[in-house]
């Protein structure tokens, strides 16, 4: 994410053009800092790009090391290691992990209804 923050203003004059602010978020990379007495105080963001930011935030949680990760897969591709690595079959056998076959027949709901009879008349 390549935020400029060139966009700081007053929180005064942000309530005074909060529609005009909040539109002006949605395009991407575009922050305004609110500023109280000179100091930053909040920053006001599109909510797609804080749910972008949050999510970024949650997967740097969960894997801590991931740029490291990455270039070691990176290098054991361009050195052929990944193909000593275990496969998924492998796995699955490993682990006593089982898959069910794919059945023969086929069930289903049928899409379209069959004609019915007409109804006797009396």
């Amino acid at each position: 994410m390549n935020i400029k923050m060139k966009n700081i203003i007053s929180i005064s004059e942000a309530r005074n053009r909060i529609f005009e602010i909040t539109d002006d978020v949605q395009a991407p990379n575009k922050v305004y800092t609110l500023t109280s007495n000179g100091k930053p105080k909040a920053v006001i963001v599109s909510a797609e790009e804080y749910e972008s930011m949050v999510e970024t935030m949650e997967v740097e949680r969960i894997f801590p090391d991931l740029d490291k990760d990455i270039a070691e897969t990176e290098e054991a591709f361009r050195t052929g290691e990944y193909k000593k690595w275990p496969t998924l079959k492998d796995l699955k056998k490993d682990w006593d992990f089982a898959v069910a076959e794919k059945p023969k027949k086929k069930y289903g709901i049928r899409s379209t209804n069959k004609a019915k009879g007409k109804k006797k008349s009396q």
